[in-house]
């Protein structure tokens, strides 16, 4: 672990670890009351005065054993060099970052890929079949080729998810592993071998400290860090329920762009991947081109046009400029809210700055800027 300030990391930790915590309520804590060590220092009653909070959540905090389980923590961090990553720290993953209820410690064993300029959440199946293994790691290849060394992040699953992960071992892409379980296991145990690789070549991540074991719900809850860790996500294949189709659908919740295969009609396998296309919430997507082009990979970041303030003629072009800078693929309606802009000026002026190639419209007609701001 790098230097931290262990006493602060024991109550961050240890706020995890409280009983019916969640991030979002540990977040607005900290916002409230200024650190984790402060949280537990305040006493049950003006615990229960914060908004939301109340007699059973302040309980929660007073849960004995909450401090010396952390302490426990921290040895097991220190003694097997995994990272905590404090959601404040200048080194937790920009993106994530951007997601209400990402976790307030991510646990990460290696770095590599965590801070990539490009990045792409590949899932789907647990029985892909052969079609889909193929096109996956197809996909991934040709992405090799394409563009500067994009992070595959995937969750290590059976099916779609481990082939993301080999096929960016194979072709020298970093990959980023989220977990759904504590550092001190690796689930299934046959991928075992595949997570040695990763963290040398990539970063094993988890929101769960150890002892935490693979339990369903756990699952559910990592797809939110596969999704909120990257610009994109694709889904090779899935069928009508599954953990891909929530991963995808938190990543539209997040206003990342959302990609899909195409299937055949009446393929259970392909029946997810249908659905997220024609409900608009995932763009059809065939090859690598296409995610290069729905994520604007295309355009190299060392050359993206740059535009200086005194070129912008309207206030409201600045205005929704600065927005889609803090924001990733806003709609016109967000667009809106933010700025305080009516909806039909702010399509006016969308309409407008397009026709300059300041910006692109994405899949599920959310806007994203193809420049810079100088």
């Amino acid at each position: 672990m790098p230097q931290k300030n262990i006493e602060e990391l024991k109550y961050q930790i240890a706020l995890t670890m409280a009983p019916s915590i969640g991030p979002i309520t540990a977040r607005k804590l900290i916002e409230k009351i200024g650190s984790a060590r402060a949280v537990f220092n305040q006493t049950t009653g003006s615990l229960q005065k914060i908004e939301g909070i109340g007699p059973f959540l302040s309980r929660a905090l007073n849960t004995p054993g909450l401090l010396s389980k952390a302490e426990t923590e921290i040895r097991f961090l220190e003694k097997h060099r995994i990272e905590a990553l404090y959601f404040k720290d200048p080194d937790y993953p920009a993106l994530l970052t951007e997601c209400e209820d990402a976790p307030i410690i991510l646990y990460s064993r290696g770095a590599q890929g965590l801070y990539s300029k490009r990045s792409l959440s590949v899932v789907g199946t647990r029985k892909a079949t052969s079609y889909g293994r193929n096109l996956c790691r197809e996909i991934i290849k040709s992405l090799s080729e394409l563009t500067p060394k994009p992070t595959i992040i995937s969750g290590l699953a059976y099916g779609i998810d481990v082939i993301a992960h080999r096929a960016a071992l194979e072709y020298g892409l970093p990959t980023v592993a989220v977990l759904g379980h504590g550092m001190d296991t690796i689930y299934p145990f046959s991928h075992r071998e595949t997570a040695v690789k990763i963290s040398k070549q990539g970063a094993l991540v988890t929101d769960f400290h150890s002892g935490m074991g693979p339990e369903r719900n756990n699952f559910l809850r990592r797809n939110r860090i596969i999704a909120g860790l990257s610009q994109g996500t694709l889904v090779v294949e899935s069928a009508k329920t599954g953990g891909s189709l929530i991963t995808a659908n938190m990543a539209f919740s997040y206003h990342r762009p959302v990609m899909a295969v195409p299937g055949r009609v009446g393929d259970n396998r392909s029946s997810g991947c249908n659905r997220l296309i024609t409900r608009e919430i995932a763009a059809i997507t065939e090859s690598a081109e296409d995610i290069i082009r729905y994520l604007n990979w295309d355009v190299p970041l060392a050359t993206k046009k740059i535009i200086a303030p005194e070129i912008i003629t309207s206030d409201q072009e600045m205005r929704l400029l600065h927005s889609m800078q803090s924001n990733m693929g806003n709609t016109p309606d967000s667009l809106s809210q933010l700025t305080g802009i009516p909806v039909h000026m702010v399509l006016v002026t969308l309409l407008e700055m397009e026709l300059k190639e300041w910006i692109s419209v994405e899949p599920g007609n959310r806007y994203k800027m193809k420049i810079s701001l100088e």
